[in-house]
């Protein structure tokens, strides 16, 4: 039977935790418990002191890098090899020697285990030695047998001279290396392991270490681990020793990096055990490569410790029959990983709860999933509190809002980040223009998302906002023209009042601190919202398109035999005889005329048959733009998806990766613009306008507040501005939640009364120099973040780069604003990106945020049978009709919010996003508590009820299912698309 590590058959330990505290005088027997909790003795037997610590939290214990060092015989003798390596995962070197596999998880037999136990039982243990080099441990080992198994003299000196043998390594090396070696390597390119026969491990480090490449896989303040297993004739009883350093020790030459060590595992034995020492090694470095027994082996008094931790790890370990599986299978790493949590406080079989029973529990795991903010939306209970507070937040952070810009991370950010914005002022300024005869275009456009976005990114709580015009923002521009149109009132005026009244309502909430209320802002309000204005962004991306076909309309009956009947002439005299036929290059347009020298009828092909020449451009006519446009369209949709993804290919080296990854939207215009300039045709460019003018002329830059309209305009001007601050505070504050969630682990703190003081502030400017109202655009925020997005640097192998957190700073947002404003001035350049590539990244975007939202994911279920359907955490513990029920009913409110935004009736828009709010409410009457949280997320008053029911059980069930709900590396981004 083989026996992979407990829980590494679908997951592996991220954190190395419970390590130990100072060590007394006496035996520590609790070693084992506090780093296994309940594996050990049951949950209700665990010291209030150790509980007390796994709330406050522990310090990690350094990752240990492990290595297996195997004695072989050779024709000069016998040496040491490096045969394995782990981090987090295995790695051997294959038969060959001269290269190392892929990371898998470890597997061995139970019988392995057991035979570890035994030595670890009878054979020396030394824990805290004092050493400063290889020669002196080993000297200490072997001085200190017990009297029952003392070497000889003879037997100790021969062990000596055999463990101080250099070992030689097997190290990480390039392509570029290997070639070097096998060209200039008398060894056949293992000059790296070419050593003089008998030398010993050198005191200081090699060379060769020094320069290795897998040093860059190791974290900062990792510790080695050193196994040394082999078969030697003049032994007649193994000869086994642990070894705990109390000091970290660079042992010299020992280990193919040089890292301070600070365990050693010797394990020799009679020839007669060939296969069964090196198992038993491999068995220590899986115990060792456990975070939770590398706990209890830091912390044991006595050699009892370690066994109490390995037999601990033995209850855990999972066996796999015999038969039924291939050993020689590698298990690949998990894509997800468990916390020290699950592990530490599982259930045994028959303490499970039920799973329908505790809905306090449910609700802790929902807040894992679905977390808000705390103190920035915490009520003060004073006027402008909340303002007050979001400014003392922001203003020690703002230094370093510039400085912390300067990494190449950000020119990309800028630059991807600056051409959605730029497309998505060309689109809603020309979207605009139309819907209000040119009294808001593209000019305006540019200008408003120019000034706006740079005071807000210079002044507002986040600056990782981008602010836009917006899908609903636009709806209401469209109906107030029209009613402006229909009741013959000036329609600037109108809306400067409009704005007006907005901006004031908008301080009266943010001196209300009314942003409280976002807590009411489930899962179902935002991805209802959200989803709706993906699918309109979608929606109008693909209209963009097909409206080329009116454009450059396509010529189904053109066939390329009959070109002479468009306007082309055949010619029969000379390549150089002029024709009198029309040139134009409208296909449509019939030839009527032909040369005088030619027959009248004759086709292309018997124009060239009898030797003649065709004349006239518009014989190499193809009516091509439409279908090309088409493909830059999609080319650059499924370029970016893939160059998004190139992170986790299999080619070329991290490094290279992830600056595909980061600069993917970037490369993807580049190569769709070069595509379109090596066929050099007329397709759709992006047209940037080139002068400061009004876009209609009868306009002017300044709106008065008293002209042509009533002087009651003022004041009823304040009924429809009631409805743009419902839309202006329900789009401003959804994006702001989704931004400031705590899985992007942002550490300035959020500014939700600063930002929406900022947003009000801006409707007065923008109203009274008739610009577009301004709110945050989610799809380009979010966008923006995931260009910023830090992740460890150094991973182990197998293992997935740690999300970090977002590089949070003003400079980026601050740069695409001012570029959109210089952009009027660098229309020659702009004029070459076509129009199609900025729709497909776009439509990329769009994609993007509508894949991410829980709602996409339930709408595959409903076409996907059982048995296919993921894993996915709310499966587990709501009945899958209940699902599907929630399912539909979203569907629906979504169905019925497109309705509505397409008749006349999207006037009472705004009102009907607060009603998703109390549809939410009353879907408690529909489902039960416990089906809400894990669908949707607990309102607060729930929340509330919930908090003085059973505490101690809700931090246990919260601890078992951290890790399932965590799902994705890094957080999961819940886009909608503006």
């Amino acid at each position: 039977m083989q026996a992979p590590m407990p829980g590494a058959a679908s997951t592996a330990l991220q954190a190395a935790d419970a390590c130990s505290e100072p060590r007394s005088e006496g035996r520590n027997t609790e070693a084992p418990s506090r780093a296994f909790g309940c594996s050990i003795i049951p949950s209700r037997m665990v010291p209030a002191a150790t509980l007390q610590q796994e709330e406050v939290g522990d310090t990690s214990c350094p990752v240990l890098f492990i290595q297996l060092n195997q004695l072989l015989s050779t024709p000069a003798g016998l040496e040491w090899r490096e045969m394995a390596r782990w981090i987090k995962f295995e790695e051997k070197v294959e038969d060959g020697g001269e290269r190392w596999s892929a990371p898998h998880i470890p597997v061995t037999s139970l019988h392995s285990f057991f035979q570890l136990r035994t030595f670890l039982e009878k054979g020396t243990v030394l824990l805290d030695l004092d050493a400063s080099s290889f020669k002196e441990i080993i000297d200490k080992v072997l001085s200190r047998q017990p009297e029952e198994a003392e070497l000889q003299p003879e037997l100790r000196q021969s062990l000596a001279a055999l463990l101080l043998l250099q070992p030689q390594h097997q190290p990480t090396t390039s392509l570029l290396q290997v070639l070097t070696q096998l060209s200039l390597s008398p060894c056949r390119g293992k000059a790296k392991n070419c050593s003089e026969p008998e030398a010993q491990v050198s005191e200081t480090p090699l060379r060769e270490q020094l320069r290795n490449r897998f040093n860059k896989k190791i974290l900062p303040g990792t510790e080695a681990a050193h196994i040394a297993t082999g078969e030697v004739e003049f032994l007649e009883k193994p000869f086994s020793a642990f070894i705990r350093l109390r000091r970290g020790v660079v042992l010299g030459s020992l280990a193919e990096v040089c890292l301070p060590s600070r365990f050693l595992f010797i394990l020799l034995g009679p020839q007669t055990k060939v296969k069964a020492c090196h198992e038993v090694g491999r068995a220590m470095a899986m115990l060792l490569m456990d975070e939770l027994f590398q706990g209890v082996a830091r912390g044991a008094e006595h050699r009892e410790d370690l066994i109490a931790g390995m037999e601990a790890f033995l209850d855990e370990v999972t066996v796999l029959p015999p038969g039924k599986w291939d050993p020689s299978v590698r298990i690949p790493p998990p894509s997800c990983l468990l916390s020290r949590h699950r592990r530490t406080t599982t259930h045994p079989p028959d303490q499970q709860p039920d799973g329908h029973g505790d809905v306090a529990a449910a609700q802790d795991r929902s807040s894992l999933r679905h977390p808000y903010p705390g103190e920035e939306l915490e009520r003060t209970g004073r006027l402008f509190g909340g303002l007050l507070r979001d400014i003392r937040r922001k203003a020690p952070w703002y230094g370093s809002d510039f400085s912390d810009a300067l990494h190449p991370q950000c020119l990309s950010a800028v630059l991807y980040i600056y051409l959605a914005t730029v497309t998505n002022a060309i689109t809603f300024g020309g979207m605009l223009g139309d819907a209000t005869a040119n009294m808001q275009g593209v000019l305006e456009s540019f200008l408003g998302t120019a000034f706006a976005g740079s005071i807000f990114c210079l002044f507002s709580g986040q600056p990782l906002t981008i602010l836009s015009s917006t899908g609903p923002v636009l709806v209401f521009e469209r109906l107030l023209f029209s009613f402006s149109q229909d009741h013959s009132l000036d329609y600037l005026e109108f809306r400067l009042w409009i704005g007006l009244w907005v901006a004031f309502f908008g301080v009266v909430l943010v001196a209300t601190e009314a942003s409280h209320l976002v807590r009411y802002f489930t899962r179902f309000t935002e991805e209802g919202f959200c989803a709706l204005i993906s699918l309109i962004f979608i929606y109008d991306s693909l209209k963009k398109m097909l409206s080329l076909a009116d454009a450059f309309p396509i010529n189904w009956q053109y066939r390329l035999d009959n070109v002479t009947f468009y306007s082309c002439v055949c010619n029969l005299s000379g390549p150089g005889h002029s024709s009198r036929g029309n040139d134009t290059v409208l296909p449509s347009a019939l030839a009527s005329q032909q040369a005088p020298d030619a027959p009248a009828g004759l086709s292309r092909t018997q124009c060239l048959g009898q030797g003649g020449h065709l004349l006239g451009t518009s014989c190499q006519y193809v009516p091509d733009v439409t279908l090309i446009s088409f493909l830059l369209f999609g080319g650059t949709f499924l370029s970016c998806t893939t160059l998004k993804r190139f992170r986790s290919s299999r080619y070329f080296p991290a490094g290279v990766r992830k600056l595909v990854c980061d600069f993917a939207i970037i490369l993807a215009i580049l190569a769709s613009c070069a595509a379109d300039a090596t066929l050099g045709l007329e397709t759709p460019k992006l047209l940037v306008p080139s002068k400061l003018e009004p876009t209609n002329p009868a306009r002017g830059w300044i709106i008065f507040p008293f002209g042509v309209n009533p002087w009651w305009v003022c004041l009823v001007s304040a009924v429809p501005a009631v409805l743009v601050t419902i839309l202006i505070f329900m789009d401003q504050q959804i994006t702001a939640v989704i931004l400031n969630r705590k899985e992007y682990k942002l550490r300035k703190g959020a500014g939700f009364h600063l930002d929406l003081l900022c947003v009000s502030l801006l409707m007065v400017v923008t109203s009274a120099t008739g610009l577009p109202w301004y709110v945050s655009a989610t799809v380009i925020s979010l966008a923006h973040m995931e260009s910023l997005r830090k992740e460890s640097a150094t991973s182990a192998p197998g293992e997935h780069p740690e999300f970090l957190g977002i590089r949070e700073q003003r400079l980026t947002g601050l740069a695409v604003f001012i570029l959109t404003g210089v952009s009027i001035f660098m229309a020659p350049v702009l004029k070459h990106i076509p129009m199609p590539v900025l729709y497909g990244v776009f439509l990329h975007m769009g994609v993007a945020a509508l894949n991410s939202i829980q709602l996409t994911d339930r709408v595959r279920l409903l076409l996907m049978p059982a048995k296919h359907q993921p894993d996915l955490i709310y499966l587990r513990h709501v009945p899958l009709r209940r699902v599907h029920l929630f399912t539909i009913i979203q569907l629906l409110c979504l169905a019925l919010l497109w309705l509505l935004k397409s008749t006349a009736a999207a006037i009472l828009f705004p009102v009907m996003l607060l009603g998703l709010v109390g549809l939410r409410k009353g879907l408690e009457r529909v489902f039960s508590p416990h089906d809400l949280v894990w669908l949707d997320g607990p309102v607060p008053a729930a929340g509330r009820e919930a908090e003085g029911t059973e505490p101690g059980r809700r931090k246990e069930e919260k601890n078992g299912e951290e890790a399932e709900l965590m799902q994705r590396q890094g957080p999961e981004i819940n886009i909608s698309v503006n």
